[in-house]
């Protein structure tokens, strides 16, 4: 019967997912579901999220230069913070993230937060992370790796230590 399958096997290509059945992908929030590769899009980006009060989305203060994004909260409250200032986004609410405008969103209020980030084209999603070193002074971008339930974090530039996540 049309639309009871995950597969995109008929005419035209359409798919269907389960949110709960796509695989968590490693990020630093509790839940990522990248949704878009689990229903086979290739124009836009799609992710579902799950995060814990104090969890960033993503890494650190970033850009994309050439993707727009838009966050569509369903659950819970974000915190963007922009050039322009911070934005409260809560439940019901979305928010709209122009190319190449630098942007990070942290989970705020007491609440876990769900949320949807829609992002587009989706061949340009690479991003630009920019904020100042402690160590160093310098604004720069982020290495990482795991080192058991956490992402480290070192800076770019001096390599030192800046931050650790959980996974």
């Amino acid at each position: 019967m049309p639309g009871d399958s995950d597969d995109a096997d008929d005419e035209y290509g359409y798919a269907k997912a389960s949110v709960e059945d796509v695989s968590t992908v490693p990020n630093p929030t509790r839940v990522k579901k990248e949704l878009d590769e689990a229903l086979g899009v290739s124009e836009f980006g799609l992710n579902y999220y799950e995060a814990d009060p104090g969890e960033d989305v993503p890494w650190g203060y970033h850009r994309h230069p050439e993707h727009e994004e838009v966050f569509l909260v369903l659950d819970g409250e974000l915190t963007v913070e922009t050039a322009d200032g911070d934005y409260v986004v809560g439940a019901g609410e979305a928010f709209f993230v122009p190319a190449d405008a630098p942007n990070k969103a942290t989970v705020t209020g007491d609440v876990p937060a769900r949320f949807v980030a829609v992002g587009a084209p989706k061949e340009s999603d690479w991003a630009v992370i920019s904020e100042e070193c402690p160590n160093c002074g310098e604004e720069t971008d982020r290495e990482s790796e795991v080192d058991g339930d956490e992402y480290v974090l070192y800076c770019a530039e001096c390599g030192a230590e800046v931050d650790r996540l959980l996974r």
